[in-house]
């Protein structure tokens, strides 16, 4: 079958299964998402809550992201992402049956929140070095095939989940979820992929290996920390969507779902275009435009008190979220030598995952304080300076923005 050029990773048979069942499984984690914010907003009306949930929900990933990345690079990647799919099953299983079994408290979502983010550590780095290494030369659409995917299910599960969590309740949102895995599961063991033969280990520690040669690159650690910065003063504005469409907004469940679902369709714009792309070459200034693009569109949420306007906000920083994000998980995979793609995969996470929750924490306690409407704007000024930054160290330079210049 002949695919179009912005498929055409999908001729290879791994990646078609692969795809096949994230489509499914990705809408099932957005909607328990959703779900989960609105049943503690229910069960609290705290916005420090909330903080603390997206807090323990993502910093596995800041403890163990770049260990969990060093495991990837010296173990089958397909029994990794196994293992944690499995975990993730178990804990939307358990979320559901406390939940629809009216026995559900908020201090029970804490430690279910935490187990998330372990299966968050260790699937991330294995899942996006799988990705490529099954993708080929075909990893840069490939990958951004992925984040389409991702912003695609971001689209359709919150709207799913408002429209289920106000007619039935959260729960059966959880049950969902537990069951859309089953296809993920079944696409990773039928994969035919070649023996994993260990790499030989270089002298020294594995692990600082990778985070020296990362911060050592001039061009990569000046995208790694611009990515830093948006993490935690950007992205914690999706830990206090609830209280925005609540207390700023006046609406329910649909409106939040509505709210998450207008991020997703601008980060799935986002992901089309890059699927477009026939080459990484600029991709590291188009990522930077990314991080200029979402602190704009929160800057924009944060004044706005009409749900259209802050809807279609949502759909600037969603768009350029994405742009950022994907634009530099996929550079750095393309600049990044074969044996590292593990550990660069987990510093990525690190500070891409592992760094928002201390943005959801901090942002939970200055909405309790200041307000949603202000933590957002500041946050997106900060996201703004850092963006601005770079843009001119990058235009002092010339010719650098080349893949090939990383090195």
């Amino acid at each position: 079958m002949r695919w179009p050029d912005a498929l055409r990773c999908l001729r290879h048979r791994n990646l078609r299964l692969f795809f096949g069942g994230q489509a499914v499984s990705l809408v099932g984690t957005w909607m328990q998402s959703v779900a989960q914010g609105w049943l503690v907003w229910q069960l609290t009306g705290s916005a420090r809550m909330l903080g603390t949930i997206g807090f323990l929900s993502q910093i596995p990933v800041f403890l163990l992201g770049a260990w969990a990345g060093s495991l990837a690079d010296r173990m089958p990647r397909r029994g990794i992402v196994l293992v944690t799919q499995a975990n993730a099953v178990a804990q939307a299983s358990l979320l559901a049956v406390l939940t629809l079994g009216g026995w559900v408290r908020a201090w029970m979502i804490l430690p279910l929140a935490f187990m998330l983010g372990l299966t968050y550590a260790f699937e991330i780095p294995a899942r996006q070095a799988l990705l490529g290494d099954i993708a080929g030369e075909d990893m840069p659409n490939a990958l951004a095939l992925n984040s389409t995917l991702v912003n695609a299910a971001r689209v359709a599960g919150p709207a799913l989940a408002g429209v289920l969590v106000a007619a039935v309740g959260p729960g059966w949102a959880f049950a969902l979820n537990a069951l859309s895995f089953a296809g993920t599961l079944r696409a990773l063991l039928v994969m035919e992929l070649p023996p994993f033969v260990p790499r030989p280990r270089a002298p020294g520690p594995h692990l600082r290996a990778g985070f020296a040669w990362a911060f050592r690159t001039p061009r990569v650690r000046a995208l790694l920390l611009l990515l830093a910065v948006s993490s935690v003063f950007g992205v914690s504005y999706v830990a206090l969507l609830p209280v925005l469409a609540a207390k700023v907004l006046g609406g329910g469940p649909g409106l939040y779902g509505l709210l998450q679902s207008s991020a997703g369709v601008g980060a799935l714009g986002g992901g089309m275009l890059l699927m477009a792309r026939g080459t990484v070459a600029g991709l590291e200034r188009r990522s930077a435009v990314g991080a200029t693009v979402l602190g704009a569109g929160i800057l924009a949420a944060s004044i706005s008190r009409h749900a259209g306007l802050t809807g279609a906000a949502l759909v600037v920083a969603g768009f350029g979220y994405v742009t950022q994000t994907a634009g530099t998980m996929t550079w750095l995979q393309a600049v990044s030598p074969p044996d590292m793609k593990g550990r660069m995969m987990g510093i990525f996470s690190t500070l891409f995952v592992g760094l928002a929750p201390f943005g959801a924490l901090g942002g939970g306690l200055a909405a309790a304080r200041f307000g949603v409407p202000l933590t957002l704007g500041a946050g997106a000024v900060v996201v703004l300076l850092a963006s601005g930054a770079y843009h001119h160290a990058l235009s002092r330079r010339p010719g650098t923005a080349r893949p090939e210049a990383a090195a």
